[in-house]
């Protein structure tokens, strides 16, 4: 047979189904809010096939630029050739998922603005 090219080539593994995730999906998938500048993972749900990201953007984590109704606008950095070039595409809600990313940055922050605070409250020593 010749060789497949298609959309959705080599994506056997990709876009399969965890054990004992199938069928219909949680609510809590459309129930998130999303803000712009969130920081998200692209993970494809392969039972859902409108407003899938194509293949390379698996596994991706981007920046909202854009809320609608039913999907999000993300924006992700491709490399191509030597160039890294920032890329829009627009994803369903259900293809991504809040990343866990800029929680250790957060937390550092915290503790960071915490210790300030306790020196100028004990006078600068």
């Amino acid at each position: 047979m010749p060789h497949s090219f298609g959309y959705r080539a080599r994506t056997r593994d990709m876009f399969a189904r965890d054990f004992g995730k199938n069928g219909v999906n949680e609510l809590s998938i459309y129930l998130r809010k999303y803000k712009r500048g969130d920081y998200v993972d692209i993970k494809c749900n392969p039972s859902i096939h409108k407003g899938m990201p194509f293949k390379y953007y698996h596994g991706r984590t981007g920046i909202v630029f854009n809320v609608t109704k039913t999907s999000l606008g993300v924006r992700v950095n491709k490399q191509v050739n030597g160039r890294i070039i920032s890329k829009q595409i627009h994803v369903r809600v259900e293809h991504v998922s809040p990343s866990k990313c800029r929680d250790e940055m957060k937390r550092r922050v915290k503790e960071n603005e915490a210790a300030k605070k306790a020196a100028r409250a004990g006078g600068g020593d």
